[in-house]
């Protein structure tokens, strides 16, 4: 039996809703958000999860604690889940970035934020960390971030970064599952859960479709 990884991003905040670049902030889920956290946890709750870990940011442990209460399990925190940093971004809407830095809005790189190949590897390396405590069969759950979950997988996946935008975004209380094989991990089902919503997260623009 393979070891699987299922990597939920959390419920939606009122600063997904204002399209407000959240990064490190401590953002709490707002009532919609609540709401899809339960919906999520009643359909994953069904897969058996053995291990439970989230970010340290709010919006994330309590989707992970919404799981956690239906399938008798702790949430361990991990700091390495958290969202990609947004440096001087953060909270400031996707029409203020633009305005105030057209260049770096482009490219999509925050003056002083984090760069995405740091997040990348600081997100699949703690995938890796957590999936080993696995035994065979087992399923880790990750509630994390959008930009941090896309990053990880693609890291995880062995994708060169110029593939990376090649894999979308997540939509909130969407999740993508992930199966170690023989060659390492593939990616079974991507940005399941809550489709058709869309995409608004710390995440590229592109990412958004």
């Amino acid at each position: 039996m393979s070891r699987r990884i299922v990597c939920l991003r959390h419920g939606q905040t009122l600063w997904n809703v204002e399209k407000r670049f959240q990064g490190h902030t401590d953002i709490p889920l707002d009532e919609t958000g609540i709401a899809q956290a339960a919906r999520a946890a009643s359909l994953l709750a069904a897969l058996r999860p053995s291990l439970i870990v989230s970010s340290d940011l709010q919006r994330a442990h309590d989707t992970a604690l919404a799981l956690a209460r239906l399938v008798n399990l702790d949430v361990a925190v991990d700091k390495d889940f958290r969202e990609r940093g947004g440096g001087l971004w953060e909270g400031l809407t996707r029409e203020e970035i633009a305005e105030r830095w057209p260049e770096e809005y482009l490219a999509w790189e925050a003056p002083e934020g984090e760069d995405v190949a740091v997040v990348a590897e600081r997100v699949s390396a703690a995938m890796r960390r957590w999936a080993a405590r696995l035994d065979d069969g087992g399923l880790l759950v990750i509630a994390s971030h959008g930009a941090a979950l896309r990053l990880g997988i693609c890291a995880l996946l062995g994708l060169p970064q110029e593939l990376w935008s090649a894999i979308g975004g997540l939509g909130n209380c969407s999740w993508s599952v992930l199966e170690e094989g023989r060659k390492g991990w593939r990616l079974l089902e991507h940005n399941a859960g809550t489709l058709p919503e869309p995409v608004h997260s710390d995440d590229r623009p592109e990412a958004e479709g």
